[in-house]
């Protein structure tokens, strides 16, 4: 193949890109460990110039037919967003072309100049500026934390290409959406170097931007890690005060341009045509609504081109990013990000409380803690932390958080979004007098971030926000960091707090999707005590409709039955908005009557007219079953489902029956290879019975009973069992030789199956004994010792 392209194309070496690796591969979640799939790789890659890929080539031997790679190279092609893909065998060249729609054989490839010609026409590149926009490097000054060039990855490559053609095109608005954590800002600074490099739109002299948010750290973390390393003294914060129009890439806040003195807004110190690009983070916020003070600004510099960035794009009322800047010039989805291995994928651990499935109603007369008079209604969840605070509640949460994380992590960064300030407050106290061991070691193990933290607030976001800091561990907040605050190292979301906006909830996911390899962080967990993860059943999200199952749990709360649990079609998503003015204390939401809630709309104002919610203690508050979900996907979107009903699946998608089941686990190597399957299948088997709550039993016993609802049995009954009924089959050894077959069948009552072949015999509890060699020598040899292991297996396996 190569010879083809090199001799009879003129194709130089360096333009050929040979095992063109894709993407990362999926990550494969467990819960304390990973796999990655195989990752995507094209046999070849044609390049025009560096980092411009124009051809895919799939390769096949001499004896297979061309057409077969066909349609692997149209799938590379298309993720490339290149206009050529081909097939060939060494004999035959198969060319499919899809700016023209067409599929030919070819006698032999395009030359460099040839295929460049070509690629213009198909991306419409008519003008020298798109061309020298199109070809100009991308900057390689950031680093990653292995010290390597930070280069955009193939889908950010597609993203920036799209957007300088639009820009260079003569388009005034462009819009972006790509999932949280997939690099948004670094497409940005790549895109503002290419325009930069080409002098767009004034060969005399290098653009001039504006880069806008809403919040400081939106502006800051960009300019500081991005910008400011690959532009140096060109960039500039305005604060306000001097405007610096001697300056080229300026940042700043829509409220210091709204801002200044003697009625005039600092912005209209610029000329409306200073700018010749205006980037507009979060643009789904911020000025994105209609009648926006701050979409003043946008309008006043409207001779700029605006590009808007977001994730989660709003249609709704006065609120419509697509009415703005139009449709995108390109998408890539969360779901995309997991399914390339980009974006972590993550675990849902759903818990819901006793008081929030039945609700709760005072007695008669009862009073808060204050002394306030409780009017007698059902309250739920709805009220809950606006209304009314259960003290308990809070207390139980931090018990179950606290016990999460002693068996997973104890240092893994958690974020916890509470309802408000107040409530994030509450369950500050509530975190550290759970773990007074680790506060006594780290004083800011757990923390509060909101806006009524001020410059102490912000300060503890910067540690945070470290990679190689240790404290604070846990951030309680509110709202602050549901959106633009890039956190890497966070382990585990934590939902405390209702949510009916399907961006917040998209945004909030997002904070934990970011992946670290420097510290082993390649998944994260959403822990959901609200039911806030309903949302992954709405078409706007991600995914498919979700198979919801709750679990049962009895009064000690174990876990006793699993049902599905139908989402009703008529779920909210977003919440309509309330009459009532945002108080300090909160807010009450216009439609918290209903399913025989507060019905009194006299007794709502008076609670309203309090300012301040009412505190109950003395309830008995207690986790109700919690169902353990995995995520999963087919390539293109997201769905989640019960671990059990998982596994499950897989089990039946296998087609094994239970005896061929139990035949497979009772041998050693057939037990190894049906390990094998099932994991490949997604099933981590080391993590089952943890999982599943059950450490005390076999994981054959666990797939029989998840998939055939066959009774349990732990494994110490298994090994009494067979002494019990196999004692001949014992005493048939030498005492020498059975004390190494009872030290086994111990083993495997403590540890598990891993110990039912030759490889315990460099346990511990075997190793006193002699070396494998000397314990083979009991048997009569290492087959007749393997052969007795296999039998004492069999034995074991019997269906009970």
């Amino acid at each position: 193949m190569l010879p083809a392209l090199k001799e009879a194309s003129g194709w130089p070496d360096e333009r050929i890109k040979r095992e063109f690796q894709i993407n990362d591969g999926r990550i494969r979640a467990t819960t304390r460990l990973f796999r990655r799939d195989k990752p995507l790789r094209a046999d070849y890659v044609l390049e025009y110039v560096g980092d411009l890929p124009v051809a895919v080539v799939e390769a096949k031997r001499w004896r297979k037919d061309a057409a077969d790679g066909l349609e692997q190279a149209k799938r590379y092609a298309k993720l490339l967003d290149v206009p050529f893909a081909y097939s060939t065998n060494g004999q035959k060249i198969i060319e499919f072309d899809f700016a023209a729609g067409t599929e030919t054989i070819i006698a032999g490839f395009p030359t460099p100049e040839q295929l460049w010609q070509r690629y213009r026409a198909a991306k419409g590149l008519s003008s020298e500026v798109q061309v020298a926009a199109t070809i100009a490097p991308f900057d390689q000054t950031l680093r990653n934390w292995d010290n390597t060039a930070k280069r955009p990855r193939y889908y950010q490559q597609v993203a920036i290409n799209r957007a300088v053609r639009s820009l260079t095109r003569g388009d005034r608005r462009v819009l972006l959406v790509m999932a949280t954590g997939t690099g948004k800002t670094m497409v940005a600074a790549q895109i503002v170097t290419k325009l930069w490099a080409t002098r767009w739109p004034d060969a005399s002299r290098r653009p001039r931007v504006l880069y806008l948010a809403d919040r400081n750290i939106l502006v800051d973390q960009p300019k500081d890690d991005y910008f400011a390393p690959m532009f140096g003294d060109a960039v500039h914060k305005l604060s306000g005060a001097d405007p610096k129009t001697g300056r080229n890439i300026y940042f700043g806040l829509y409220q210091s341009l709204d801002s200044g003195e003697g009625g005039e807004q600092f912005y209209r110190q610029f000329a409306p045509d200073f700018f010749d690009l205006v980037v507009v983070d979060e643009c789904h916020r911020g000025s994105s609504r209609d009648d926006s003070q701050w979409r003043q600004i946008l309008q006043y510099f409207a001779p700029a081109a605006q590009l808007g960035l977001t994730a989660t794009p709003v249609e709704e009322g006065n609120i419509d990013t697509y009415a703005y800047f139009g449709n995108p010039v390109y998408v890539y989805s969360l779901a995309n990000g997991i399914e390339d291995g980009f974006l972590a994928p993550y675990r849902v651990r759903k818990v819901r409380f006793n008081v929030d499935l039945t609700g709760w109603r005072p007695d008669d007369g009862q009073t808060d803690i204050y002394g306030n008079e409780i009017p007698d209604n059902l309250y739920g969840p709805k009220e809950y932390e606006k209304v009314l605070a259960i003290l308990e509640r809070t207390e139980e949460a931090a018990r179950y958080l606290t016990e999460c994380l002693q068996q997973t992590d104890r240092m893994g960064k958690t974020i916890i979004f509470c309802e408000n300030n107040d409530h994030a407050g509450r369950m500050r106290a509530a975190l550290t007098n759970a773990n007074k061991e680790m506060v006594r070691r780290y004083p800011n193990y757990v923390c509060r971030i909101t806006s009524s933290d001020g410059q102490h607030g912000r300060v503890l976001l910067d540690d945070f926000r470290q990679a190689d800091t240790e404290e604070p561990v846990i951030a309680v907040t509110s709202r602050l960091l549901s959106t633009g605050v890039d956190i890497p190292t966070v382990r585990n979301i934590v939902l405390f707090r209702r949510i009916g906006s399907m961006p917040e909830f998209k945004q909030i996911v997002g904070r934990g999707t970011r992946l670290y390899p420097a510290a082993d962080k390649l998944t994260f967990d959403i822990i959901d005590f609200v039911d806030a993860t309903r949302l992954f059943n709405d078409p706007t999200f991600d995914g498919p409709a979700l198979r919801v199952v709750r679990d049962e749990a009895d009064e000690t709360g174990h876990i006793v039955d699993t049902t599905p649990e139908d989402v009703p079609d008529e779920e909210i998503v977003a919440e309509p908005p309330s009459d009532y003015e945002p108080q300090d204390f909160g807010t009450f939401d216009e439609d918290a009557p209903g399913d025989g809630q507060i019905t009194d709309q006299d007794e709502i104002d008076r609670i309203q007219a309090r300012s301040h919610r009412l505190y109950v203690n003395g309830v008995d508050v207690f986790v109700d079953g919690s169902a353990h979900y995995i995520s999963a996907g087919d390539g293109r979107r997201l769905r989640l489902v019960e671990l059990r009903q998982y596994v499950r699946d897989r089990v039946i998608e296998m087609k094994l029956e239970p005896d061929e089941l139990r035949a497979q686990w009772a041998q050693a190597k057939s037990r190894r290879v049906l390990r094998d399957r099932l994991t490949r299948h997604g099933v981590e088997l080391d993590e089952l019975a943890e999982r599943l709550g059950q450490p005390a039993s076999d994981t054959l016993d666990l797939l029989l009973h998840v998939t055939w609802q066959t009774p349990l049995v732990t494994r110490q009954e298994r090994a009494h069992r067979l002494e019990r009924e196999h004692r001949e089959f014992l005493e048939s050894f030498a005492p020498e030789a059975r004390e190494i077959l009872m030290t086994i069948l111990y083993q495997y009552a403590v540890h598990g199956e891993d110990g039912l072949d030759l490889t315990v015999l460099r346990a511990p509890a075997l190793a006193h004994l002699g070396t494998p060699t000397e314990l083979a020598g009991r048997f009569g040899g290492a087959q007749n010792l393997r052969t007795a292991i296999d039998q004492l297996s069999e034995m074991i396996y019997e269906s009970a």
